[in-house]
């Protein structure tokens, strides 16, 4: 059974956490599908839906699941990895994005909405996830010059995984392959209208996403895709597309960011005081660095803008967990208390 869950992205990751008493049991499954009362799975040998109850963990696509015999939720297993991003707009709680993936392509087209400092916002999502960032930039056909972009990406780190395709085009989209494989979940991340729907469209060979012209005053995007869902694509590897996020508030992110500006916190080491805010300290290297053209004034902005809404926003969630919480224990008691009063 297990060896038929490979191409749904099973690893030793999850087989490791199953019980002893639990191997000739359970039916392991993914989700690939999520609705608001249900979710949709995938097992071995079946795709079936699942009544989501009160007391159920939160779950996202790319979750693992445990079934018993009669096919209804046992547990949810561990995370190898985990999207997620504070909610958009004033609502205090985390949103989860998907889980398990082992690549995120993030997508931005080379057009006149290229952004370095909300690429560097994807990227701190994506490596405080723990997957492997890859950077593709869209619509090469258009580009006039898309090594010029090539250069400025792998400017922020000269590791990192840069390619420029034509997303309608299956010969361009063959740079992807070496992270499309059997049984490897991508995750395709990006802001609305950069070609997400049409990569994944080209790579099936048929029209499953809709897709959007860009507004040509901006050349930006509109919403097409809509939920998130887990597709199978020909060769055998999971591809996951999200909805145009236009809005990435970082919660409960400090490593995704201090990885994705590692550059920084090197030179932060050989500044003269321990707690420098490299503004106009004596012996601060960060300055010197941008004084040599060594960082830019606009990447240590980011970062200290990041840094910043980072830890607003997951020391307001954590004050709200905190508080529903103690809401809780306090609706709990009240009711002991009641039991216990109760036909005096």
């Amino acid at each position: 059974m297990f060896s038929n869950l490979n191409a749904l992205g099973w690893q030793a990751f999850f087989q490791q956490q199953l019980l002893l008493d639990e191997w000739d049991i359970v039916l392991p499954a993914r989700v690939i599908e999520q609705h608001k009362s249900c979710i949709h799975v995938a097992t071995a040998h079946e795709e079936l839906s699942i009544s989501l109850t009160v007391n159920m963990p939160e779950m996202v696509v790319g979750d693992w699941i445990l079934l018993n015999k009669n096919k209804e939720f046992m547990r949810l297993l561990e995370r190898k990895s985990c999207f997620a991003r504070k909610a958009p707009g004033s609502a205090l709680k985390q949103q989860l994005i998907s889980a398990n993936v082992d690549t995120a392509f993030i997508v931005c087209s080379m057009n006149k909405d290229f952004n370095l400092n909300r690429l560097e916002r994807f990227l701190s999502l994506v490596n405080e996830a723990q997957a492997e960032p890859v950077v593709v930039l869209s619509k090469s056909d258009l580009a006039l010059a898309d090594n010029d972009f090539v250069k400025t990406v792998q400017s922020l780190d000269a590791l990192l995984m840069v390619e420029s395709v034509n997303c309608l085009d299956i010969e361009s989209l063959k740079k992807l392959s070496p992270w499309i494989k059997k049984g490897k979940t991508i995750a395709v991340l990006g802001s609305s209208g950069v070609g997400k729907s049409t990569l994944m469209n080209t790579l099936l060979g048929h029209d499953q996403q809709q897709t959007g012209d860009i507004r040509e005053h901006d050349s930006k995007g509109r919403h097409t895709t809509t939920n998130r869902s887990l597709t199978f694509l020909p060769n055998g590897g999971l591809m996951l597309d999200t909805p145009g996020m236009r809005q990435i508030q970082l919660a409960h992110c400090k490593e995704g960011i201090a990885s994705t500006f590692s550059d920084i916190k090197v030179l932060a080491e050989h500044c003269q005081f321990s707690d420098c805010q490299h503004q106009a300290e004596p012996g601060c290297a960060i300055q010197a660095a941008i004084t040599t053209g060594e960082l830019q004034l606009r990447r240590l902005n980011n970062y200290q803008k990041l840094q910043k809404e980072e830890a607003l926003n997951s020391a307001n969630l954590s004050q709200r967990r905190a508080a529903d919480k103690a809401l809780g224990k306090f609706y709990k008691h009240s009711h002991t208390q009641g039991q216990k009063l109760k036909g005096r």
